[in-house]
C-alpha cells in the first residue's frame, strides 16, 4: 500500500527540475494535508478528485474510508474497504482489519470477530497485528459481560436505582454518600463488577489510598484484561506520583478502543486526569455525546482537554453545554478562566 511519504519521495525533485506531480498524488496529499488538520469535508472532496485521476489506485478510496470511520460513517466505510477487497483481493489485507473495527463501533460485535479473526489469519505478522489481537480480547470481552448480564431482569429496577444513585454521588465527588450505597450493592449484587471498581475509586478520594490500591491490584492480577482496574490504578498511582507504573499501565491501554461508551469516557477522562491532553482529545473526539449526556465528567474533562490542546471553541461551547444540562458544573470555574 502506498503512503504518504512514499508519495512525497517520488515528489521531491532537485531544485534545478520543475517537478511533474501526477493529479492523482497532488489530490491525495491535499486530502491527507486537509485530515490532519481534521477539515473532513475538505479532505473528502480532494480524495475523490484523487479517485477520478487515478480511479485504479486502491489507495485512494482506503484514505476515504478511515475520514469516514472518523466522522462515524461506518457503513460506508466498509462499503469502500469491500470493494476494495473484492477488486484487488489480498493485497490490501489491512482492510480487514479496518472493516472489523468499523464492526466493533457499530454493535456488529459476531461480524466484527469474523474480520478480526480473518486479518489474523491472512497477515499473522501483519501491521495491525496488536490491534486487532487487542480488538479481539474487547469482543471477547463484551460477549463475557453480555452472558454476565443474563441474571438482570429480576432485580432490575433495584438495580438501576441503586446505580443512578451511586452515579449521581461519584459524579459530584460525594464520596462519603457514595460509598455505602457501592457497599450495598456489592452485597446484593455480587456479580455486578462495575460496582466493585467504583468503590475503589470513591474509597481513594475518600483517603483510604492503600486500601483501595491493594484491592484494586489484586483485581488486576486476577482479571489482567479489566480496563477499569487499569485507569483506576493510574489514577491511583498518578496522585501518589508513582509515575514508572502510570507509564507501564498507559501502554497496556494505548492500543485498546472499547465497544462500550462508559469504558471509552473512562480512558478519555483517566488520560485527562493525569494530563496526556493530546492523547485524550483524540479520544473524547470519537466519543458519541448523545450517549453521555449525563455524565458530568464527559462535558468537565472535555472542555478542559479541548482548552489545554488550543481548541478554545470547542472547549467553550462543549463547558456552555454541560452547564445546561447539569447546573451543579455552573458552580465550577471554567478552564480557561483558572490561575
Amino acid at each position: 500500500m502506498i503512503t504518504l511519504d512514499e508519495v512525497n519521495e517520488k515528489n521531491e525533485t532537485n531544485n534545478n527540475v520543475l517537478p511533474f506531480v501526477p493529479e492523482g498524488d497532488f489530490y491525495f496529499s491535499k486530502g491527507v494535508d486537509a485530515f490532519y488538520k481534521r477539515k473532513f469535508d475538505i479532505a473528502l472532496k480532494w480524495l475523490k478528485k484523487a479517485k477520478e485521476a487515478d480511479p485504479d489506485e486502491p489507495l485512494y478510496p482506503c484514505q476515504m474510508s478511515i475520514i469516514y470511520t472518523e466522522i462515524g460513517a461506518y457503513h460506508a466505510a466498509n462499503k469502500i474497504l469491500t470493494e476494495i477487497i473484492e477488486t484487488h483481493g489480498d493485497d490490501y489485507l489491512d482492510c480487514y482489519y479496518l472493516i472489523s473495527n468499523n464492526f466493533a463501533h457499530l454493535g456488529l460485535l459476531q461480524d466484527a470477530e469474523k474480520y478480526a479473526t480473518l486479518y489474523l489469519k491472512k497477515a499473522p505478522d501483519g501491521e495491525f497485528k496488536e490491534e486487532t489481537e487487542s480488538l479481539l480480547t474487547v469482543l471477547e470481552l463484551s460477549k463475557d459481560e453480555e452472558d454476565d448480564e443474563d441474571w438482570f431482569t429480576e432485580d432490575e429496577d433495584e438495580l438501576v436505582m441503586y446505580q443512578e444513585t451511586a452515579f449521581y454521588h461519584l459524579e459530584r465527588q460525594e464520596w462519603e454518600q457514595a460509598i455505602p450505597l457501592l457497599q450495598e450493592m456489592m452485597t446484593l449484587f455480587p456479580d455486578h463488577i462495575t460496582a466493585k471498581h467504583e468503590y475503589n475509586y470513591a474509597l481513594f478520594f475518600s483517603g483510604n489510598q492503600q486500601e483501595a490500591i491493594e484491592l484494586e491490584e489484586k483485581w488486576l492480577e486476577k482479571d489482567q484484561q479489566s480496563i477499569f482496574s487499569r485507569t483506576n490504578l493510574i489514577l491511583f498511582y498518578n496522585e501518589l506520583q508513582e509515575f514508572e507504573k502510570v507509564d507501564i499501565l498507559l501502554k497496556s491501554i494505548a492500543n485498546i478502543y472499547p465497544i462500550h461508551e462508559q469504558q471509552k469516557l473512562r480512558i478519555a477522562t483517566t488520560l485527562a486526569h493525569i494530563k496526556h491532553y493530546k492523547t485524550a482529545y483524540a479520544r473524547f473526539s470519537l466519543l458519541a455525546k448523545s450517549k453521555l449526556k449525563g455524565h458530568i465528567s464527559y462535558f468537565k474533562y472535555y472542555s478542559t482537554t479541548a482548552f489545554q490542546v488550543g481548541d478554545m471553541q470547542r472547549a467553550k461551547k462543549i463547558w456552555h453545554e454541560g452547564c445546561k444540562q447539569h447546573t451543579v458544573l455552573q458552580q465550577e470555574i471554567a478552564p480557561w478562566e483558572l490561575d
